[in-house]
C-alpha cells in the first residue's frame, strides 16, 4: 500500500519522511493488524487473509542522515493455513531533505515505513496542519499503477493515544486502473482505486502513533480471453503505538 508521496501547496506531509535533529532518536514498537479481501464475480472466488504481528521501529543517526530501520513479527491467516513471516523496510533521510527507501522486504506491506503517511514529521509541517481549516487538495501517484490519484487532505480533532497528546489528519483519494497488481501479477484490471487513511503524530515526537488506512480496487477482469466478471479487492492496515492499543 505504499504511496511516493506528493502533496501539493506547502504540506510536505505526504512528500517524505521529514525528521529533524532535535527528533526523539529510539525505539518504537507497535501492534500490526491487516485484512485482505478478494472477491470475484457474485462471490464464485472469495479469499480472506488476516494479519497479526508485532513490530519495533528504529530510528538513528547515520552521520548527517537519519535512518529508520522497520522489522515486523506476524501471522498470515490465509485459505492455505496459518504461516509465521517476518518483513523489514529502510529509509533514510538525507541532509537535502531526499528520502531513499530500501533495502526492503515487506510484500504483505505492513510496516510502517510502507504506508501512505509519514512516520515523522518535522516543526514545521506540524505547525502547517494545525492551521489547517479546510479540506486541502493534493495528487500522488496510485501505489499499484503509478496512475494519479487525486483527493484532499483534512484535520481530525486531537487526541489522546495511549496517554499522548496526538494530532489527528485524514485523506480520501481516487483515481483509474488498468493494468496487474503487485500480488496478482497473472490479472490485468480495469477498474478504480479508493485510498482512505487516518493518522495521528505525537505532539512532542512527531511520530506516528496510530494509523489506519485502507486501499478499494473495484474493476472488471480485462483479458480477451476471460468472461468481465466483476473484482473488488480490500486491502486494509492499522498500526498502533504499543502504549496505545487502547485508542
Amino acid at each position: 500500500m505504499t504511496v511516493r508521496r506528493a502533496l501539493a501547496g506547502t504540506f510536505a506531509l505526504l512528500a517524505a519522511v521529514t525528521a529533524t535533529a532535535t527528533a526523539a532518536l529510539g525505539d518504537q514498537t507497535y501492534t500490526v493488524e491487516g485484512k485482505d479481501v478478494f472477491r470475484v464475480g457474485n462471490g464464485d472466488v472469495h479469499s480472506t487473509t488476516l494479519y497479526h504481528g508485532t513490530e519495533r521501529l528504529t530510528i538513528a543517526r547515520d552521520g548527517d542522515a537519519t535512518r529508520y530501520v522497520a522489522h515486523v513479527e506476524y501471522e498470515k491467516d490465509a485459505d492455505g493455513g496459518r504461516q509465521h513471516e517476518t518483513a523489514s523496510f529502510v529509509s533514510t533521510l538525507l541532509p537535502s531533505g531526499e528520502q531513499r527507501d530500501g533495502p526492503a522486504n515487506d510484500p504483505d506491506y505492513l510496516t510502517v515505513l510502507n504506508q501512505p503517511f509519514a512516520v515523522q514529521l518535522d516543526g514545521p509541517t506540524m505547525k502547517d496542519l494545525a492551521h489547517v481549516k479546510r479540506p486541502v487538495p493534493f495528487d500522488f501517484p496510485s501505489p499499484m499503477t503509478g496512475a494519479p490519484l487525486r483527493g484532499t487532505l483534512r484535520r481530525l480533532p486531537d487526541a489522546q493515544v495511549g496517554g499522548r497528546r496526538a494530532m489527528g489528519i485524514a485523506f480520501t483519494a481516487k483515481g483509474p486502473l488498468h493494468g496487474a497488481l503487485p500480488d496478482r501479477p497473472g490479472m490485468q484490471l480495469t477498474g478504480a482505486i479508493t485510498m482512505r487513511g487516518t493518522a495521528y503524530y505525537d505532539y512532542s515526537s512527531a511520530l506516528l502513533v496510530a494509523l489506519d488506512a485502507d486501499l478499494a480496487i473495484d474493476g472488471t477482469i480485462d483479458e480477451p480471453a476471460a468472461t468481465r466478471a466483476p473484482v473488488s479487492i480490500v486491502y486494509a492496515r492499522s498500526i498502533r503505538s504499543a502504549s496505545g492499543r487502547g485508542m
